[in-house]
């Protein structure tokens, strides 16, 4: 099973998130984030000076069978790329096991949808 943890930006969650639930996705979860990137610049917007170092984007989180891995990477390199700087990050990582804290089973069978 593996972890995957994606940073995109927030104009392109809605995509990503239809492109996601239409894939092999049954279930993530997402939180708005705050980071700080390479580009410290002030900004004027209305007469109003501001800081671009704080950045707003969605982190995606996601465990799954190894088998959908590629898959999902797929949709957030095609689907969250703009090609601009800021696009985000994709990070995997092992998990070990899972448990369902309703039935107590473990191991990847409890990812399956059991509909």
């Amino acid at each position: 099973m593996k972890k995957i943890e994606a940073i995109i930006r927030k104009t392109k969650f809605e995509d990503v998130k239809e492109a996601l639930l239409n894939s092999d996705i049954d279930w993530f979860e997402y939180h708005d984030v705050h980071g700080i990137g390479q580009s410290r610049q002030e900004r004027v917007y209305r007469g109003v000076q501001y800081s671009t170092d704080v950045i707003e984007r969605v982190k995606i989180s996601i465990v799954c069978r190894e088998q959908f891995v590629d898959s999902t990477v797929k949709v957030f390199l095609t689907v969250g790329h703009t090609g601009k700087v800021g696009d985000g990050r994709i990070f995997i990582s092992d998990v070990i096991d899972v448990y369902s804290i309703r039935t107590g089973e473990h191991g990847d069978t409890v990812l399956a949808d059991k509909k």
